[in-house]
């Protein structure tokens, strides 16, 4: 829980450092317009891969398959969509990362380990209570 509080600081402090250094390199004007250009970027990509997920999923069902995979790019698509959404230069880096399918498959077995971890320990239902 620390680290998720201290990704609250560093992680926005590192943003506004990068907006003030891309400001002063390529110019304000040019910084806003590449934050809105990632932006866009980042709800077609988001609409893309979500779209390839969703088909992916009913393939598994149509086989009688449990979709776990296509589960598990589900919510890498979606974190990658929020992060490619949020203005700033780190978090788009990270959103790409979670929404390309080559990058997404390297992070899979973390997110399925720590949703593991989650529901192992019952920390997931006492979150949501």
């Amino acid at each position: 829980m620390k680290w998720f509080i201290g990704m609250f600081i560093v992680i926005p402090a590192l943003e506004i450092g990068l907006f003030i250094l891309s400001g002063k390199l390529i110019g304000i004007w040019s910084t806003v317009a590449l934050i809105m250009l990632t932006g866009m970027i980042g709800v077609w990509l988001a609409k893309q891969q979500g779209l390839a997920v969703v088909e992916e999923a009913k393939r598994e069902f149509f086989y009688g398959r449990l979709p776990s995979g296509a589960i598990l790019d589900g919510i890498c698509v979606l974190i990658g969509g929020v992060l490619l959404i949020t203005p700033g230069f780190f978090s788009d880096i990270a959103g790409v990362f979670l929404l390309l399918p080559a990058t997404r498959s390297m992070i899979k077995p973390y997110i399925a380990r720590w949703l593991k971890s989650l529901f192992d320990t019952k920390m997931f239902f006492r979150i949501y209570r």
